[in-house]
């Protein structure tokens, strides 16, 4: 898959991971495995690039002693997914376009 969509992909993967409630970097690896498997150090630049587009925002609460960073979607964020999904659309007509075509072949 081309490196560019798959980036594409893996931000709204995270972002549709914290959609519904607040979330931390290994329950987002959790949460996200059955559709794709991502190691820490591919999702920690994901949530620093999210973070600087203002998808989400970043709070630090102390767990077991230690800070935990949950991470929080925005309206931003949000918006992104609402357009994904608009956008997706097109990719899929696309999509049909071109497996239709493979198979006729």
């Amino acid at each position: 898959m081309d490196a560019q969509i798959k980036r594409g992909l893996l931000d709204i993967l995270v972002l549709a991971a914290i959609k519904t409630e607040d979330s931390y970097g290994y329950k987002i690896i959790k949460d996200i495995k059955p559709y794709l498997t991502i190691s820490e150090s591919t999702l920690y630049p994901i949530l620093r690039r999210l973070e600087e587009a203002g998808c989400l925002t970043v709070n630090s609460v102390e767990h077991n002693g230690r800070l935990r960073k949950y991470y929080h979607i925005t309206d931003v964020g949000r918006q992104r997914l609402t357009a994904f999904a608009e956008e997706w659309k097109e990719v899929m007509a696309i999509y049909d376009y071109v497996v239709r075509e493979v198979d006729a072949a």
